[in-house]
C-alpha cells in the first residue's frame, strides 16, 4: 500500500487557526508526533491557549507499514493511526503551524520559538516533541518504496516479513536488534554490513550466530533498490572491488540508527551523548519552563505508545507549572 501523507494533512481542516505572533501562548507544542499531538489534546481539555508547530505530520509513525503493539488496534498502518490523532486533536481550536521547521528557541521568561519562515511564536511553556528522524540511506528506490518493502522499525513491522526474504542495512546495535527480530520468524535474513566485521554488542552477536538462516554480506553497502510496486531485491555493492550483486528479498530493514531533532535547542537545555534531551520524570529539562517528551527526549524504549504516555505527563506537567506561575 503506497501512503498518501496528503490525506492527513491539517490545512484545510475547521477548529485549526493561524498562529498569531503577537500573542503569547500558554504552552507552545514543537512535534506533531505521537508525544506532540498528544501532549496537544491534554492541554486542550486543560483550557489553556496551545500552539503546535508540526513539521512532518505523524513523524516516524506515518512511515510505518503496520503498528500492531498499540493498545486498542490489532492491526493498523501508519498513517490510519495518524489520522485517529488528528480526530482527536481536531475537537479543539488550537493554534497550529505545519510543514514548519523550528531554527531557534530562547530560554526567556517568555519563551521565542523561530521557525524557518522568520515567524516568532511566543509561550510562557514549551514542550519539545520534534522527535527523531531515521537515518536514510538515500539511494534510488528507497524513498519510493517505503512502506511497501522498505522499514526502518523492526518491532513496528518484523511481523510482516514471516516466512520471507529480509535485508538488513547495518551491522551495528540497531541493525543486529532487527536481525534478531526478523530472524525469529523470516525465512531467510541478509545482514549487510560496510565494514569487515559487526560492531553490535557481542551479546547480540552471540544471540544472533545461534540462527541458521541469517547470511552475511561485510565491506558492502546497499546501492539500490529494486521493485515496481514492492521490493523485490537489494543490489549492494562491495566496497574494495566495486562488484555489484543483486540480493532478491521481499524487503529491506535500513537500521543506521535515528537522529534526534534537536539541533535547535543545543545549548539552551542539557543533553547527552546523543543529543537527546534529558528530562526528569516530569518531563522538564534543565530549563524551567521548557519541557520535552517522546524520542527527542533520553527517556529509553522509543515506541509510539511511550510517546504518548510522555506527551501527555508533559502537558500535564506544562499546565500545573502555568498554574503555580499565575
Amino acid at each position: 500500500m503506497e501512503f498518501n501523507l496528503s490525506a492527513v494533512s491539517f490545512l484545510s481542516e475547521k477548529n485549526f487557526l493561524s498562529i498569531e505572533e503577537a500573542k503569547v501562548y500558554d504552552v507552545v507544542i514543537i512535534g506533531g508526533g505521537p508525544a506532540g499531538l498528544t501532549a496537544a489534546v491534554y492541554c486542550m481539555r486543560k483550557g489553556v491557549s496551545t500552539a503546535i508547530i508540526i513539521k512532518d505530520i505523524g513523524g516516524q509513525v506515518a512511515d510505518t507499514a503496520a503498528v500492531e503493539n498499540y493498545l486498542g488496534y490489532k492491526y493498523i498502518n501508519g498513517v490510519e493511526l495518524v489520522e485517529k490523532f488528528k480526530e482527536q486533536v481536531q475537537q479543539f481550536s488550537i493554534a497550529y503551524e505545519e510543514g514548519r521547521s523550528v531554527v531557534s528557541l530562547s530560554d526567556d521568561d517568555i519563551k521565542k520559538v523561530v521557525l524557518d519562515n522568520g515567524k516568532v511564536v511566543q509561550g510562557k511553556t514549551v514542550i519539545i516533541a520534534s522527535g527523531k528522524t531515521w537515518r536514510k540511506l538515500n539511494v534510488p528506490g528507497e524513498d519510493r518504496l517505503v512502506g511497501r518493502g522498505v522499514a526502518y522499525c523492526a518491532i513496528c513491522d518484523a511481523p510482516l516479513f514471516a516466512g520471507k526474504i529480509a535485508i538488513v542495512a547495518g551491522g551495528g546495535n540497531s541493525g543486529i536488534e532487527a536481525a534478531l527480530d526478523l530472524a525469529a520468524i523470516a525465512s531467510k535474513v541478509v545482514v549487510v554490513q560496510n565494514l569487515e566485521n559487526l560492531t553490535a554488542d557481542k551479546i547480540l552477536i552471540e544471540k544472533l550466530s545461534k540462527f541458521t538462516n541469517v547470511e552475511y554480506v561485510f565491506k558492502s553497502h546497499v546501492l539500490e533498490i529494486e521493485g515496481d510496486e514492492k521490493v523485490t531485491g537489494v543490489v549492494v555493492e562491495n566496497i574494495q572491488t566495486k562488484e555489484k550483486t543483486s540480493i532478491v528479498a521481499d524487503g529491506i530493514f535500513i537500521s543506521i540508527g535515528l537522529d534526534p531533532n534537536s539541533d535547535f535547542v543545543k545549548g539552551v537545555v542539557d543533553m547527552n551523548r546523543f543529543n537527546e534531551i534529558n528530562t526528569d520524570s516530569f518531563c522538564r529539562t534543565s530549563v524551567e519552563g521548557i519541557f520535552a517528551a517522546g524520542d527527542v527526549t533520553s527517556v529509553p524504549f522509543k515506541q509510539i505508545i511511550i510517546a504518548g504516555g510522555e506527551g501527555s505527563k508533559a502537558a500535564l506537567s506544562a499546565c500545573e507549572y502555568i498554574m503555580k506561575k499565575d
